[in-house]
């Protein structure tokens, strides 16, 4: 079990040197990311400055009420350069581009790197779910993956980046004391021990830096 303690070991111990090293290793293709309430704020500060062309795709589940006509990519659009979407069913996923799940739909990511909708029960009172994608992109990209869990209310996503954990690849949680709702990252925080605990700069630069590598 992860505590505020070891959240704060994490953190102190992630030297730019030791991001580096954890990222080369993988070799990241991907970056999910999940979030819920806060999110839209948090998504912002972390995305606005990404250049035009990044050379993996971001891929992102922000709870939003199923009835909803989504307008994520449009609202996205006007503050990222990066060219943002919503996922589609069978999309193949590309480089270069940052997408948005819609609502009412799971969105997971097949072996082939392309999407997939679904319609079943929500995980955790959510459709879409951060653990059915998370899992999923686990499972297509192992090791190949990052995942980034931010500020939410409830615990939907926990278990997914578990399953990156679990699967080799990169897991990166907000710092609990910065969130603006704290359950989310403190409910990953009591199921495993990530890769690295950091406040919403820190992840921008780790984001920067998968882009780079």
């Amino acid at each position: 079990m992860a505590n505020v303690e070891s959240a704060q070991r994490i953190t102190a111990e992630s030297s730019g040197e030791n991001l580096e090293e954890k990222i080369k290793k993988r070799n990241i293709e991907a970056i999910v990311i999940g979030t819920s309430a806060g999110g839209i704020k948090a998504l912002l500060g972390l995305l606005g400055n990404l250049p035009q062309n990044i050379p993996v795709p971001i891929i992102i589940v922000l709870h939003m009420p199923e009835s909803r006509e989504t307008r994520l990519a449009e609202v996205f659009q006007h503050h990222i350069a990066t060219k943002v979407v919503i996922a589609e069913d069978k999309d193949r996923i590309k480089p270069g581009r940052v997408y948005f799940a819609g609502p009412g739909y799971h969105l997971s990511i097949e072996r082939d790197r392309s999407f997939s909708v679904s319609c079943e029960d929500p995980v955790h009172y959510s459709r879409p779910s951060i653990d059915v994608l998370m899992a999923s992109a686990a499972d297509a990209y192992g090791a190949a993956l990052a995942g980034i869990l931010l500020t939410g209310a409830n615990q939907d996503g926990a278990e997914g980046m578990a399953r990156i954990h679990e699967m080799g690849g990169l897991t990166v949680v907000q710092d609990p004391a910065e969130a603006e709702i704290a359950v989310m990252p403190k409910s990953a925080l009591d199921l495993f021990n990530p890769d690295f605990v950091f406040p919403l700069q820190e992840i921008q630069k780790f984001i920067f830096r998968v882009e780079q590598c």
